[in-house]
């Protein structure tokens, strides 16, 4: 898959979508990306135009408006793309087409997100071969502050890569937060984990800092808890691959995080090779 560094955001033409193209056009523009505004026509379209009768029509207008509307404030090169199918069948496959280095999909939490994108939304990420931002109402605020959570299922390597390239770019501070864990060897493992993400930040020269949950349970609650409280820009998640398959894992741990109430975006990757070249690094 060839890499072509494009932002690719698909709308309902909702506000969080609005939010989403923001976002990624204010990314765009300091990468100097492109952005591909994306809808996939399905019945929410029709509900959305309520009976006009050239659907075609009324969505190409609609995503004209929405390339003139942000290329008035920003040097950016935007272009829009739309297509009858199921979103879930369309929009990894889109990505690839176009050569998408990462997606954005706004969203309003797991119920708002499952009514946008339909019932298979989750397996959009699932798919994606690129990193996947989820982003809520909360305005774009850069990667000052990367989250990093290290637990007993982190898959080191593929994360430490894409925050590596991203705190380079953004010049960020990457915050390693470690669950804590009863059992002595899982802890030991979360111990060992941490030592050798440090070793590589430390080789690499990009600042970082370490903090522990308060307590063993619920991380998700006190890794939330902890971003909110110390501004934290997006927090970085690893997915897992689903043994024999093309598909990768969301978790309810997984989920808790992306669709949090402090509505903080959210970073998701599956562990391919090529998430590595994420923002052209």
């Amino acid at each position: 898959m060839k890499l072509n560094n494009i932002i690719l955001v698909p709308t309902d033409f909702s506000e969080v979508c609005h939010n989403a193209i923001d976002q990624g056009v204010q990314i765009a523009a300091l990468q100097n990306f492109k952005v591909c505004i994306y809808h996939v026509i399905d019945k929410n379209t029709h509900s959305y135009f309520n009976g006009v009768e050239s659907i075609n029509q009324a969505v190409k207008d609609k995503l004209e408006g929405l390339v003139k509307e942000f290329q008035l404030n920003h040097d950016v090169e935007i272009e829009y793309a739309y297509e009858d199918g199921n979103i879930f069948d369309l929009i990894h496959k889109k990505a690839a087409d176009i050569g998408a280095n990462v997606i954005i999909l706004g969203t309003h939490g797991k119920k708002g997100f499952q009514h946008i994108f339909g019932s298979f939304a989750l397996k959009v990420l699932t798919q994606a071969q690129v990193p996947t931002l989820v982003v809520q109402q909360k305005k774009f605020a850069g990667f000052k502050n990367i989250l990093f959570p290290v637990n007993t299922f982190t898959e080191a390597r593929q994360k430490v890569v894409i925050a590596r390239n991203v705190a380079r770019k953004f010049d960020s501070t990457i915050h390693i937060f470690k669950e804590i864990v009863k059992d002595v060897e899982d802890m030991n493992r979360i111990d060992i984990i941490t030592k050798q993400i440090v070793e590589e930040f430390k080789k690499e020269g990009i600042k970082y800092t370490i903090v522990s949950a308060e307590k063993s349970g619920d991380t998700s609650k006190q890794l939330i808890g902890y971003a909110a409280a110390n501004n934290m820009d997006v927090v970085m998640i690893l997915t897992e691959p689903q043994i024999g398959t093309n598909y990768f894992n969301l978790g309810p741990w997984n989920e808790k995080i992306m669709f949090n109430e402090a509505q903080i975006p959210v970073m998701c990757i599956n562990p391919v090779e090529h998430s590595q070249v994420f923002f052209g690094l």
